[in-house]
């Protein structure tokens, strides 16, 4: 067997999987303001931009060839209907605006995040109500009607893809609806069919103001013991419409990555989450761990468990290396 591998020619000549820019999609928050470069503490190397700003940094990424952008947005305002999310002129409805105007980015994808967490005033991903008894409960159909709504306004922006994560019942069925009611039949849907209850999601929360002001949001994402149940949430949205699919956290959910693989074939999608990224980050700042090796290691375990592409707040770093 180490006939196969003498050389670094030789190695490269049998390479089972490969890794390439095209397959990095990085995420970006867009945040009001003007000139705005803030460092997100729990996120080293990550920023929220002011629209100028971001456009700014895409256009910079996108010369490395990366596939794309996922966009998400901190609003000035909150409120308990999530006004924000689907206002024409909201935060990533500008955004999407302003980097379509940008030639430089014609060679790369626009995905909107649809989720409504961001723009609620109590950061849960749906409308709350409260019960008899005093409790709270995240409605499922009216938020799923406002969550449509989003994705249409994005769509209507600029997005070229638009990509629910909010774990509702029904709204990739609802979101193509309203898709092709808007005439927007080309704009595809790249559900997060599987999103679990994870704490790998702690950074993030900081990076997007969405932490939730009670509770905690494993009422609609889904338990963590659960690999059979993922697979029917794929299979459930892509019966109502999704284009392609995206799991996530992807690192401690491989195996779940692997199956789906095995079993669906349309376009799939890992999204390596902030808390990946964040204690990949504590390591390297530490010298416990070789950066670039490192990085570009966890990055390849994804893309060999199955995923065609990657969202990861490495992908310029990465993009730099390969």
């Amino acid at each position: 067997m180490r006939r196969l591998r003498r050389s670094e020619p030789m190695r490269a000549l049998v390479r089972e999987t490969h890794l390439h820019p095209g397959a990095l999609i990085a995420p970006l928050f867009i945040c009001p303001g003007e000139g705005v470069r803030r460092a997100i503490s729990s996120m080293p190397g990550v920023f929220n931009l002011s629209i100028d700003e971001a456009v700014k940094e895409a256009v910079d990424i996108a010369k490395l060839g990366i596939g794309g952008f996922l966009l998400f947005g901190l609003p000035e305002k909150k409120d308990e209907q999530a006004t924000g999310a689907w206002d024409e002129n909201g935060i990533v409805q500008q955004a999407l605006r302003a980097m379509k105007r940008e030639r430089a980015l014609d060679s790369a994808l626009l995905i909107a995040d649809v989720c409504l967490c961001e723009y609620t005033s109590h950061g849960h991903c749906g409308i709350v109500r409260q019960t008899e008894s005093g409790s709270h409960e995240i409605e499922n159909d009216s938020s799923v009607a406002l969550i449509a709504k989003t994705a249409a306004s994005l769509a209507r922006a600029g997005a070229d893809i638009v990509a629910p994560s909010d774990m509702m019942d029904g709204r990739v069925l609802a979101i193509r609806a309203a898709l092709d009611d808007a005439q927007l039949r080309d704009t595809p849907v790249l559900s997060y069919a599987s999103k679990f209850a994870s704490s790998f999601y702690g950074p993030f929360r900081e990076a997007a103001d969405s932490t939730p002001q009670f509770g905690d949001r494993r009422s609609y994402q889904m338990d963590g013991a659960n690999r059979r149940e993922a697979l029917r949430e794929i299979e459930l949205d892509l019966t109502e419409g999704a284009d392609m699919i995206l799991m996530k956290p992807a690192l401690p959910y491989l195996d779940i990555i692997r199956e789906a693989r095995d079993r669906f074939d349309v376009p799939l999608g890992a999204y390596q989450v902030s808390g990946e990224y964040s204690m990949l980050q504590a390591a390297f700042e530490r010298g416990w761990l070789d950066r670039d090796r490192a990085m570009l290691e966890s990055l390849l375990s994804i893309r060999r468990a199955g995923a065609d592409f990657i969202v990861t707040y490495f992908a310029k770093q990465a993009a730099k290396l390969l």
